[in-house]
């Protein structure tokens, strides 16, 4: 596991813990066996998260996996049998499902939104719209479902808003000032009107440009001006509702913050034999 995902997962466990299970320590401390449980459709994601809980907590525990991140499961299915300290497994047992539940239904989510537009050209992305701390997590989660990731943050790629364009007067002034302090990073420009397009359109240096709620005839009209000078990105209020309409249109991405924040965790338990 690499370092920051390891850095999650300790502080996973200080939460939880605190100055110790005082639950688990009831238990008699013997040998026991459990199997985690999915109880619905899913695709699966966070295997090396609730991995490294365990074996954080107790290096003793032995988990054997039948299934990897990225795998499509089924209801009832078995995803791991787990032997060692019975007061260990319990112990870890909470945060490990809390990482492969919320990482899953990130993942189920994404793939469900791919495969609906996996007839166009438009690439599924992530946003920023993240659980604070778990922003690597999810947006690792996001590819394990078959989509891509947007900038991880606010340090590798330059993102002009509304209230840097105001800032700066115009998108001219913002795109000129953009270029000359970070030449080597993306720059994306995020447009509300038709107008504002056809200014991104006539600059250099823009990677892409970003249009933010515009009505289905406005992506139109805007899919045709930027036709082979400019890819599009389309967001805001996208839904499973509208996401096909607005892939069929030309886009050649579609970011949404609902498969980070919209979730509905996977239905998972863990047994003991």
């Amino acid at each position: 596991m690499n370092k920051e995902f390891q850095k999650i997962v300790d502080l996973a466990l200080d939460e939880d813990l605190g100055s110790g299970d005082v639950s688990a320590i009831l238990l008699p401390d013997e040998q026991a066996v459990a199997t985690i449980i999915c109880r619905e459709n899913a695709v699966i994601c966070g295997i090396e998260f609730a991995q490294a809980t365990f074996t954080s907590l107790d290096k003793d525990i032995k988990i054997s996996w039948q299934v990897k991140d990225g795998d499509s499961v089924r209801p009832s299915q078995v995803l791991a049998t787990l032997s060692g300290s019975s007061r260990s497994i319990i112990s870890g047992e909470r945060v490990a499902l809390n990482f492969l539940q919320t990482l899953s239904s990130v993942a189920t989510q994404t793939n469900l939104m791919v495969a609906k537009i996996a007839h166009t050209k438009a690439k599924l992305l992530d946003t920023r719209k993240t659980l604070p701390g778990l922003r690597l997590a999810q947006k690792y989660a996001v590819k394990c479902g078959g989509g891509n990731n947007h900038r991880l943050g606010l340090y590798d790629c330059v993102m002009l808003k509304e209230n840097h364009i105001i800032a700066f007067g115009s998108i001219t002034n913002a795109v000129k000032n953009a270029k000359e302090q970070y030449p080597r990073l993306d720059l994306i420009v995020e447009v509300e009107t038709l107008d504002q397009l056809v200014e991104v359109l006539k600059l250099e240096g823009v990677t892409r440009a970003l249009c933010d709620n515009f009505s289905h005839q406005e992506l139109a009209q805007a899919v045709q001006m930027a036709f082979g000078k400019l890819p599009l990105e389309a967001s805001g209020n996208i839904d499973l509702e509208t996401l096909v309409a607005v892939a069929e249109m030309g886009v050649d991405f579609i970011s949404t913050g609902s498969i980070t924040k919209d979730i509905k965790a996977v239905d998972l338990s863990l047994r003991f034999s």
